[in-house]
């Protein structure tokens, strides 16, 4: 029997083997072959041992780093023959998250025998843990020993450190640092870009842009023919888009492509979040193309992330989860996931987002982060479908978030749409420090709430000095987020001297120009009733986006002006600057309605998608059925709805009908579309609100006690009706009949003082308004003290001689306190400008904008 050859035994490890393997990223048989070597003490040296540890660092071992730390000073390897093992160690200790033990170790190193890869990893060590101005006296330390060069690594953490120094010291350092790396050559044609780039770096985090730009823009290598590094090219693409400046971060990347530098993965990583912010769809579907035309992009995790957050940004959710599906499940990084969850929860897709979030750990396997739970937060919130949304804030004490101040944000945005303040003040109280996030959360969740009086109070307490500090730096000013907040607060409380503020503390801080903001200002002062003072903010935003254009027609149409309203649509689509969208149709749609311009929205939406490719939706429709409905042409818009197919999406469609029945007392239509209603939505008082006012107006009271009594037995309330007048910056609200307000008993005398005038001056009461079946005297008596009558006798009392009287209702302007407010404004010469559920009045010397066609 033959004998059995045993195979050769294997080359034992040497300590070029164990350099081979650290260089591969081979770390763990690094630090195996190394336990093999260690038996000969005599290979076990000062070549072995700085690769191991550098195995040992990138593991984040620290166990290990002890362990070769304790076989070099057994074998007097730390410091001779050189200092090669003590650096890597340094190095080691502060990437295994031990910086104690670094800096003891660096201390216990003779200067003699330090070198400049001593400091070097002392000062990226400091910087690794974010000690900026202990990293700058480590530099220090080594210029005052006189004989150690600094090298570019050096720079680029001095740079690093630099940059996140506060206010002036930063900056002077940071141009110190620039001056030293020009003297010395380190910016020279030919030499590594990584200076120029941390210099680029520096100047954008110091807030520096313009300086960046100009380093960017006077380097010759970038402009050369063939552009130079596409490291510095993606830096300063990054540093424009972080910075806020996306059209010129654009810019520079058509510069880039036209010099031929070819963009990489994180070019088109940090260019996409500019397509979304410039909402420039098109650039970003060509950067998709040029994606989809190379294996290696579309594989990249970090630009479909990119492209994910682009498609969701702009409102292609569709678009963002076919990239997003495209994506082989092993390869979907956490961003990617979270991109395509928040995408979800800002498109108000909550049901999508809460699956895909389900769907991420349970079969993907990856655990949320803070980002995650700050995207799923609000759809929690918003979702009806998810009961005991507070056990969302125990899942995030369970995986340990409950200290990060954008979960914290998350938990006080999600109790404050549930409508518990408490909460999100008491989540509030316990962020330190509040940041302008957290502040911006609190002011919107009160204004949600109709706390606005809190919201501003908390705006001025956000500018004073936190209580750790008294500086100004430490301070929180608002942003453009803070305003966009509080204008819809100013609006729906038609409060435009709070609005005027605003709009000042806009123009000081050159935040008018922003593009929200701008939009925020035009709606705001057209729903307090100022159109000119919205059309002068619209004409002076240096650029409009749809939203922009979407809030001036709306507001010329809700103001009577549909012919204003739609020369403006006109305007929009021929001049470019934005695409009509489905909204932009509903706001010109409900113009032609509000002022009987029924042939021009009926060729609107004849041609909406022929010309623009929106598609008729549901509020589409009911939009031209309302045009219809109140010109009396009730049997179309009654065939328009039954050619829809039937369901809930037929509501708002009904309600127009309905609401078109009662302005024309068609009893018979009437009835159908109550009936479809009181099926599809039993709920809604305005339905039977509406019937009601059908039957009283056509003297049938035991239908419209009937309709009253099945109100009650179905539980349905009708809101009371609700106005409102800003006087001398406070808010004054009225209810019909009601006495709680302190000046009640002088607003009611002023009220009847106006009545008996009133009357003497042919004045009727329209009795038709009150739905209960009274006398003549009572009925008149009920109408002589609804709400906006009330509101407007008050600022008639308190307003400045003059002033035009400006009064918001949470309803309907009945027509009776329209008749009343035409005779108010004759008898005393005032202007009265009347907000109401659906559009604006103003009454001028005896007459109504709306020509009485309501």
């Amino acid at each position: 029997m033959a004998a059995t050859v045993a195979p050769p035994a294997a080359p034992p490890p040497t300590s070029a083997t164990i350099r081979s393997l650290t260089a591969a990223g081979n770390h763990g048989a690094a630090l195996r072959a190394l336990s093999s070597l260690s038996a000969s003490s005599a290979q076990l040296d000062h070549f072995a041992l700085p690769p191991a540890i550098k195995s040992a660092a990138a593991l984040r071992d620290g166990r290990a780093a002890r362990a070769l730390h304790a076989a070099a000073l057994r074998r007097a390897l730390i410091h001779r023959p050189t200092p090669a093992v003590g650096n890597a160690l340094l190095t080691a200790y502060a990437r295994c998250g031990d910086l104690d033990a670094a800096l003891t170790l660096f201390a216990a190193t003779p200067p003699e025998l330090r070198d400049a890869v001593s400091y070097n990893s002392l000062i990226s060590a400091l910087c690794l843990f974010r000690q900026w101005e202990r990293a700058l006296d480590a530099l220090r330390g080594m210029l005052a020993e006189a004989r150690h060069d600094v090298s570019s690594f050096t720079l680029v953490s001095v740079l690093l450190a630099c940059s996140h120094l506060a206010g002036d010291d930063g900056r002077r350092l940071g141009r110190e640092a620039h001056a030293f790396a020009l003297k010395h050559g380190f910016l020279d044609e030919g030499r590594e870009r990584f200076p120029f780039n941390a210099l680029l770096s520096m100047y954008a985090r110091l807030g520096l842009v313009d300086d960046a730009q100009s380093l960017f823009r006077t380097t010759a290598a970038a402009f050369s023919p063939g552009g130079g590094d596409v490291v510095t090219w993606n830096t300063m693409i990054s540093l424009l888009v972080q910075g806020g400046r996306c059209a010129e971060a654009v810019e520079v990347l058509y510069d880039m492509v036209a010099l031929g530098v070819r963009p990489d993965g994180v070019t088109f990583a940090s260019a996409l979040p500019a397509c979304s912010r410039l909402e420039m769809l098109a650039l970003g579907r060509e950067i998709h193309a040029v994606v989809l035309k190379d294996g290696d992009l579309a594989a990249n995790s970090f630009v479909a992330s990119a492209l994910v957050d682009m498609y969701a940004g702009n409102e292609r959710v569709g678009n963002a989860r076919r990239v997003f599906d495209m994506v082989p499940e092993p390869g979907r990084q956490l961003g990617m996931w979270n991109a395509m969850i928040c995408g979800y929860a800002q498109a108000g897709m909550d049901a999508e987002a809460l699956q895909l979030f389900a769907r991420m750990e349970a079969e993907a396997g990856c655990a949320p982060s803070e980002t995650t739970m700050s995207g799923v937060l609000p759809a929690c919130a918003r979702s009806e479908g998810l009961a005991g949304k507070e056990a969302m804030h125990g899942y995030v004490v369970k995986r340990g978030m409950a200290g990060n101040r954008f979960v914290q944000n998350a938990l006080m945005d999600m109790y404050a749409r549930l409508g518990e303040m408490d909460v999100a003040r008491r989540i509030f109280a316990m962020i330190d420090p509040r940041d302008i996030v957290s502040w911006n959360t609190l002011i919107t969740g009160c204004v949600v709430q109709g706390h606005v009086a809190e919201a501003f109070q908390l705006v001025t307490e956000m500018q004073l000095p936190s209580s750790s500090s008294s500086t100004e730096d430490e301070r929180c000013m608002p942003n453009n987020i803070t305003l966009m907040t509080l204008l819809p607060g100013c609006a729906a409380q038609a409060a435009p001297a709070r609005g005027k503020e605003i709009h000042g503390y806009a123009v000081r801080h050159a935040l008018e120009s922003d593009i929200a903001v701008g939009s925020a200002l035009v709606d705001m002062y057209a729903k307090c009733g100022c159109l000119a003072a919205s059309r002068a903010v619209f004409d002076r935003l240096p650029r409009r986006n749809v939203i922009t254009w979407n809030v001036l027609i709306m507001a010329y149409g809700m103001h009577g002006l549909g012919g204003d309203a739609v020369a403006l649509f006109d305007q929009m689509a021929a001049g470019g600057e934005a695409t009509p969208n489905e909204v932009t149709f509903i706001a010109a749609l409900a113009a032609c309605s509000h002022s009987g311009l029924v042939d021009r929205g009926l060729e609107l939406f004849r041609g909406m998608e022929r010309d623009h490719g929106v598609k008729p939706t549901p509020d589409l429709h009911a939009c031209v059925v309302d045009v219809l409905g109140r010109a009396g042409r009730l049997d179309e818009a009654y065939n328009i709805i039954t050619s829809m197919e039937p369901g809930e999406h037929q509501v708002s469609a009904w309600s127009s009908l309905l609401g078109g029945c009662r302005l024309h007392r068609n009893v018979e239509l009437g009835e159908i579309a109550a009936g479809r209603l009181f099926e599809l939505e039993p709920d809604e008082a305005s339905h039977y609100v509406l019937l009601c006012n059908i039957y009283s107006a056509a003297g049938m009271w035991e239908k419209s006690v009937a309709v009253r009594a099945r109100m009650r037995r179905q539980g349905v309330a009708k809101e009371p009706g609700c106005s409102w007048i800003e006087v001398d910056g406070a808010i004054h609200r009225f209810m019909a009949g009601e006495s709680a307000h302190p000046a009640s008993a002088e607003v009611h005398a002023h009220m009847d003082a106006l009545w008996e005038r009133m009357r003497r001056e042919g004045y009727a009461p329209d009795t038709s308004c009150v739905l209960h079946d009274v006398g003549e005297a009572e009925k008149a008596g009920m109408l002589r003290y609804h709400s906006e009558k009330l509101a407007i006798a008050f600022g008639l009392l308190r307003a400045p001689a003059g002033a035009a009287i400006r009064v918001a209702k949470n309803l309907r302007v009945c027509n009776d306190c329209h008749e009343a407010a035409k005779f108010m404004s004759k008898m005393v010469g005032r202007e009265i400008v009347l907000r109401d559920v659906r559009r604006f009045h103003h009454f001028r010397d005896g007459s109504c904008s709306c020509g009485d066609y309501w």
